[in-house]
């Protein structure tokens, strides 16, 4: 949504995130014996960088500097809605990538405290007593939680595969039971929106993403592991809007997957000029040149990493020398091809359907990402002939 500052629309949304914010913050909190400000301010960050990080999100969401204190008193008032974390067939990756910082961000804070209404990872409790939280917690706040999975659901052999606690509960039971009183769904990570590795021919185990399994909307938030910005950041959107985001053809939310990997990259301009990495190590990989040719999954993948990054922002895989693996679009692990390699049935091209090579996600969608054949780039083509560097 964009605001123009001088239209009666920016006093109407602010009014409205204001009351949305008065109307959580009369709700009782989760924990009586701390905040997350005061979480915040015990390990290190003053209020100066609370408002900074309050500043980038706000800016993330593409809501209008004005906006920053509202977001900051939103989220203050997180630990009001209760969040019910559950971990079907995954590594556990998206929340260890959150919780095993040396250095924890104040996203991952948000994340570690707002989260533990109840989580397998983070709680004490196991057995007879994390199946009483669980079912106490779904009863408790019916319809008014939100709820946060991670990994994909196993429906093969009648979802035997993922059976849980000690009344032998299935997977897909469990998460179709807590979806159905949930206010909202979040499925976190690649696992979890589209099935993941779990789900790859010949899918054994007969994997699926969340939504295959709850007939409400399912917001996905997806990466392997996906930024902890995105998970914060569509929380918060959820607690100033009331409200889904807008959602791309796969229900990612267009504020942070609306663009491509290859839109926002460093090397953007080196795969333009048709200077390309030819193999790991040449002197193009040296001067920071297009990683296309040596398997970036760029030009496929919509996501925010060039912007967020990981590791308290330090670095990204293109930053990194690697090229992008595709990890946030559905079968990337089927339908991105040799991790080393460029897709030989869909080479890359700058004019697509007219689209352009700086085309959104609303205008390609579900297109650009089938294995359609397309001719490779002129500078690709021209840079292929030239001879690589000694």
């Amino acid at each position: 949504m964009s605001i123009d500052k001088n239209d009666t629309s920016y006093d109407t949304l602010y009014s409205a995130f204001k009351e949305r914010i008065e109307q959580l913050s009369k709700l009782p909190k989760m924990r009586e014996d701390a905040s997350i400000e005061q979480v915040i301010e015990e390990n290190g960050f003053s209020r100066r960088d609370f408002m900074k990080w309050a500043g980038a999100v706000t800016a993330m969401l593409s809501l209008p500097a004005t906006f920053t204190p509202l977001v900051a008193d939103a989220i203050k008032v997180a630990d009001r809605l209760p969040i019910v974390w559950l971990h079907m067939a995954e590594c556990t990756g998206c929340s260890e990538s959150l919780l095993r910082s040396a250095n924890p961000s104040i996203d991952s804070l948000i994340f570690d405290y707002i989260s533990l209404e109840y989580h397998e990872t983070l709680m004490a409790a196991a057995g007879w007593q994390a199946e009483q939280n669980l079912e106490g917690a779904i009863e408790k706040y019916k319809g008014r939680y939100i709820l946060m999975v991670e990994g994909g659901v196993p429906l093969g052999n009648a979802g035997s595969f993922l059976t849980i606690g000690g009344h032998g509960k299935k997977g897909k039971d469990i998460a179709a039971d807590a979806a159905a009183s949930a206010a909202a769904i979040f499925a976190i990570g690649t696992c979890s929106s589209f099935g993941g590795v779990q789900a790859a021919v010949p899918n054994p185990t007969g994997a699926v993403p969340l939504s295959k399994v709850t007939s409400k909307p399912v917001i996905n938030v997806p990466g392997c592991p996906p930024s902890e910005k995105n998970i914060v950041g569509t929380l918060l959107h959820y607690l100033l809007y009331g409200t889904l985001p807008a959602l791309d053809a796969y229900n990612r939310p267009k504020w942070a997957y609306r663009l491509r990997i290859h839109d926002q990259c460093e090397r953007r301009a080196h795969f333009d000029a048709g200077e390309f990495v030819e193999q790991f190590g040449d002197e193009g990989a040296k001067d920071g040149y297009c990683l296309y040719k040596v398997g970036c999954k760029g030009p496929y993948t919509f996501n925010n990493c060039s912007k967020n990054k990981f590791n308290q922002g330090t670095s990204w895989p293109v930053q990194a020398g690697f090229g992008c693996m595709g990890c946030s679009e559905p079968d990337f692990w089927d339908t991105m091809g040799t991790v080393g390699e460029p897709l030989k049935d869909r080479l890359y091209q700058t004019v697509f359907s007219g689209a352009g090579a700086d085309a959104t996600a609303d205008k390609i969608g579900v297109t650009l990402l089938a294995a359609t054949a397309v001719g490779v780039a002129a500078h690709a083509a021209i840079s292929a002939i030239k001879p690589p560097k000694e």
